[in-house]
Parts: C-alpha cells; structure tokens; sequence
C-alpha cells in the first residue's frame, strides 16, 4: 500500500481515494488540555463535542457540501465512539452516503474512560443512521481498565484496517476517525514514502481536519 499525490501514475482501478477526518472537538479534549489528568475521569466516559465542536462540524458540513465531495464519497466509515458518531452524521447528512462504524479505526484502547465506548444497543437507538452490523459485540470487549493499547498496537490495528479497506468495492470513502489512530496508521502506511510525502502525511490533524489522500495497492 501507497499514498501518492500522482494517482495516473498507477492504474485507477488499484487506487482509492480517502477523506480522512479527526473527529469536531470533544468535551474531553478541552479537560486534557487543561489537565491531562482529567482524561482518567469517568466524566468523559464516551465523550461527547464541546460547544466549538459542533461549530467546527457545522463549518466542515457546509465545506463538503459547497466543494461537491458529498456527491463522490460512496461511503461514510467511522469510529463507534460518540464524538466520531456525531461528527459523521452531522458532516455528512445532505444526501448522506452510508454510514458503517467499525472496531478498527477506533481511539487508542484502555484505561481513558473517554474512549470506551456505549453498547451498540444504546447507539443503535442514539445513532439510527449509522450501520452497526460489522460490530459483534454488544458491551465493548476492546477497552480495558489497567492496560492502555501501545503505539505499535495501534499502528498494526491501522495496517489491518487498511488492508480491510481493501476488500470493500467503494471508491471514494470517508473515514472519521482520531488523532492517535491517524497518527500511527499514517505514519506506518507512509514508510516506503519519499519523506516530503511523509511529513506532510503525518502532520497532526486538527479537530474536524478533512485531508484527503489517494492510497494505491502496490500488489496488484
């Protein structure tokens, strides 16, 4: 797997593009940043968009719809997490393609009450929009309380993701998503990268950053 910014340079048919997206602000982000301490608290269990997080949805909303993506994406994938969930629904309503939550492009797991997630029997009722079928466990099994999921844990859980991506017919996909599951993904995708192409990859994403990417499957 590649990203490359010359996609006629490999056939279109091996290609996908991808809109990848750090969730709007969390109610959380805004306690780390005070204290990072505060991410230990149940208060932030499954955390929800702070007030500028909604703003920041509703300013990339009008983006994709004024810039004509939204007519492209053939599918919407995100984070079952609340914060990813309430990005994708919002960003993505107008004529919305369908939207799948999936295990793989989730937070960093363990010990962080923000990044456990709700049943899925409790976000099928707050998320009606959203497809849960890819997610076989109702009580979120991932997530433990004494052991917080390593770097190179999450970067091997991104590669499988990509490799997942894959196996799907969609073209055009949007991914909402985190910053440490991006952080890791695209900093193992871009290894074979030129590293210009990398450090413009792997620059941190903004709360409800859209940056898209072709990736191209070099196997093929």
């Amino acid at each position: 797997m590649d990203a490359n910014p010359a996609p006629f340079l490999y056939p279109l048919e091996h290609s996908k593009i991808l809109h990848l997206v750090r969730h709007a602000q969390g109610t959380h982000n805004v306690a780390g940043e005070k204290d990072h301490n505060a991410l230990l608290s149940p208060e932030y269990f499954d955390a929800h968009l702070s007030p500028l997080g909604w703003q920041q949805v509703g300013n990339l909303r009008k983006q994709v719809h004024a810039s004509g993506q939204l007519r492209r994406i053939d599918l919407v994938i995100t984070s079952p997490l609340c914060r990813a969930m309430q990005t994708a629904t919002q960003v993505f309503c107008f004529k919305c393609p369908p939207i799948v939550a999936a295990e793989l492009c989730r937070e960093r797991l363990g010990v962080h009450p923000c990044d456990k997630r709700r049943t899925i029997s409790e976000n099928r009722s707050r998320f009606p929009t959203i497809d849960f079928s890819l997610i076989e466990s109702d009580e979120d099994i991932l997530w433990k309380t004494d052991a917080r999921e390593t770097d190179e844990e999450i970067a091997a859980r991104g590669l499988e993701f990509m490799r997942w991506l894959w196996t799907r017919p969609e073209k055009e996909i949007a991914i909402v998503t985190h910053h440490r599951f991006l952080q890791h993904t695209l900093n193992a995708l871009s290894n074979d990268c030129h590293p210009s192409v990398k450090n413009k990859m792997c620059k941190k994403f903004g709360n409800c950053e859209l940056r898209s990417m072709i990736i191209v499957d070099k196997e093929k």
